[in-house]
């Protein structure tokens, strides 16, 4: 089976930037115990206002909620994808080179895209330039 990636290095190298990002990043309960430790071993003397606090809690409430639309309109956009790449079965796809062309038997849905799949097992990554025709 032939693989063609017209554009190999932005392509073969991906990661779920949902994972990615809740790796690098404190959960709610991690963020309140790091909170609490920070409020027990404060200054007695020069105690941190409570106004900071709360503007520290609204800060990762907002991260928070960002993060979750981010993972939600990754879903909806991968949605999208597997409609959009499902109506190329059966159509001509030609590489953004002219090089790889075929009719589409099947199409393989990724997170970072879709592969056209022909019927000698010729595969062509779906990307920009690639032409698609009836």
């Amino acid at each position: 089976m032939t693989t063609v990636n017209p554009y190999a290095g932005s392509s073969t190298t991906t990661t779920d930037t949902a994972s990615a990002t809740r790796a690098s990043t404190l959960d709610y309960d991690a963020f309140l115990k790091l909170l609490l430790a920070q409020m027990q071993n404060q200054d007695p003397l020069q105690p941190m206002d409570s106004t900071e606090y709360v503007s520290q809690l609204a800060t990762f409430s907002n991260v928070e909620q960002g993060l979750k639309m981010n993972e939600k309109l990754d879903k909806l956009l991968f949605l999208s994808n597997i409609q959009q790449s499902g109506e190329l079965i059966g159509r001509t796809v030609t590489s953004a080179d002219g090089k790889v062309s075929g009719v589409v038997e099947a199409v393989r849905v990724e997170t970072n895209g879709a592969t056209a799949i022909f019927a000698d097992g010729t595969e062509l990554f779906i990307d920009e330039g690639v032409t698609v025709s009836a």
